[in-house]
């Protein structure tokens, strides 16, 4: 991306009206999550994906797009996301932008939407997990971090809470 601020023509819809970005996404999924989502891990991309077709329940997901209809990253809110941690939720999962696109203010405005998401379905905090390749997008948006060192199928992981109301 030429801007390093937030594409004028970024698009954010709800996976909902873009189904169409789920073999896209499901590309990435394996890329990104192999140990997961790969031919050896427990995760099922697509079908995943699939549940979150959903507008005003979770899970849902939303998807950035550019001014051509191009996927730019998606995002979803899910009830749970770590299986170590089920105790805690909704939680911001599945945060991904095309490299591309990336520090562009793509992953922010998807942050931003899911936030908006969960505090319409009246959710008072969310939760995220991450290696740490977001937690400065996520300090800067007032995430506080919780604990450290969580195992994952990759690296440890650390998890951020944040009030939303």
């Amino acid at each position: 991306m030429d801007n390093p601020e937030t594409p004028v023509s970024l698009r954010i819809l709800h996976l909902a009206e873009v189904p169409e970005a789920i073999p896209v996404l499901t590309e990435w999924f394996l890329t990104e999550w192999g140990p997961y989502y790969g031919p050896n891990g427990p995760g099922n991309a697509e079908a995943d994906l699939r549940t979150c077709l959903n507008r005003d329940r979770m899970p849902l997901a939303h998807v950035a797009l550019d001014g051509d209809g191009a996927v730019l990253g998606t995002a979803a809110l899910k009830p749970c996301s770590m299986a170590s941690h089920v105790h805690l939720g909704p939680w911001l999962a599945a945060l991904l932008v095309l490299p591309a696109a990336r520090r562009c203010g793509v992953g922010a405005a998807l942050v931003a939407t899911i936030e908006d998401a969960a505090r319409a379905l009246g959710c008072e905090m969310i939760y995220c997990g991450t290696d740490g390749a977001i937690a400065g997008l996520l300090q800067s948006r007032g995430w506080e971090a919780l604990e450290g060192g969580v195992p994952t199928l990759r690296d440890p992981a650390m998890i951020y809470r944040r009030m939303l109301r």
